[in-house]
């Protein structure tokens, strides 16, 4: 390898390095938010959670608001995409806002964390994320307004109907989300209870009494199995060190499961088979991959898969979200 090759490897690798450390941050942000609010969530608190130092924090980011920041981006970007997909879907807009509805208290229930971050915390946040959360509720309520198509002419809601229907919707969510400490616990009530109820407090300025009641009738959705904490880190007590190269071995398994030793080093550049078996070695004995092969009794090739720890940890280091095999 001459030097501009491993300059680049070197550079690559340590881009990707930083890049698990910023994700595992992030999870670590998640997690300090939700059991201690953003008022006790330090700097150094989050670097422990993380398993990472100080020093290594204030490299990935400024601040913690920063880091708040990116946070809360994440879960916004990860929420939107499943909610807009769920409006789009619905050509009438009383059924859009019911969709949308569904979807978004659905994926609160499911990620306790991240609903206690959009919805709690981040009025206790910094100017930067505030402002931020603007411009989400801006969206909200551009969303809500466009009920004035269903409106009777004369009969249009005020001006701010939209907003003022968008600020109550969150405040009744608040209400629920700070009753309990931690959502999950013994006596909490789902946030999907709220949907028929939520539904029809929105439509009512806009289509009327008759079709708020229309929406309370509606059978309401079932309540899905919540999740304990959405933000867990898969990092967390692993007994191996994460480099760029193990990353990439976990990325080869992921895209060919059954891999063999031979796959695994081509893709990750391993030239030398010894340390290719090594390395394999120690992500088994770390949980990450299992082999689902003959092997070497047999005369046969490994094959290599991941573990549910694994795909966790692929998943996070690709911002995908993790499936169960």
């Amino acid at each position: 390898m001459d030097a501009k090759t491993k300059a680049q490897s070197d550079q690559r690798e340590g881009g990707h390095v930083v890049e698990m450390q910023r994700r595992r941050l992030l999870l670590a942000m998640g997690e300090v938010l939700t059991e201690v609010g953003i008022q006790d969530a330090t700097v150094g608190r989050i670097s422990k959670r993380a398993g990472v130092s100080r020093r290594t924090f204030y490299e990935v980011f400024e601040d913690r608001e920063e880091c708040f920041l990116a946070a809360f981006d994440q879960a916004i970007e990860r929420i939107a995409q499943e909610v807009v997909s769920a409006y789009e879907r619905e050509r009438k807009w009383s059924a859009r806002i019911r969709a949308a509805l569904t979807v978004l208290l659905e994926h609160f229930d499911a990620h306790p964390g991240v609903a206690r971050m959009c919805v709690i915390e981040t009025l206790r946040a910094g100017p930067d994320v505030l402002e931020r959360r603007k411009r989400v509720l801006g969206v909200l309520t551009e969303a809500v307004d466009e009920g004035r198509a269903e409106a009777r002419q004369g009969n249009e809601p005020l001006p701010l109907t939209a907003e003022g229907v968008v600020g109550g919707a969150l405040a009744v969510v608040h209400a629920r989300l700070s009753a309990c400490p931690r959502m999950g616990e013994l006596g909490h009530e789902p946030l999907i209870d709220l949907v028929n109820p939520l539904t029809g407090m929105i439509v009512h300025p806009y289509a009327g009494p008759a079709a708020a009641r229309r929406e309370l009738d509606r059978p309401a959705p079932k309540p899905a199995a919540v999740v304990e904490n959405g933000t867990k880190d898969p990092f967390k007590g692993l007994s191996i060190r994460f480099t760029y190269r193990t990353a990439r071995v976990l990325a080869t398994i992921a895209e060919d499961s059954g891999a063999s030793n031979r796959m695994v080093a081509d893709s990750a550049g391993i030239s030398d088979e010894g340390q290719t078996s090594r390395l394999l070695r120690r992500l088994q004995t770390a949980g990450l991959i299992e082999n689902l092969g003959e092997g070497h009794t047999r005369g046969e090739p490994n094959a290599w898969w991941l573990t549910k720890r694994g795909e966790a940890i692929h998943a996070t280091l690709t911002g995908a979200e993790a499936t169960a095999r």
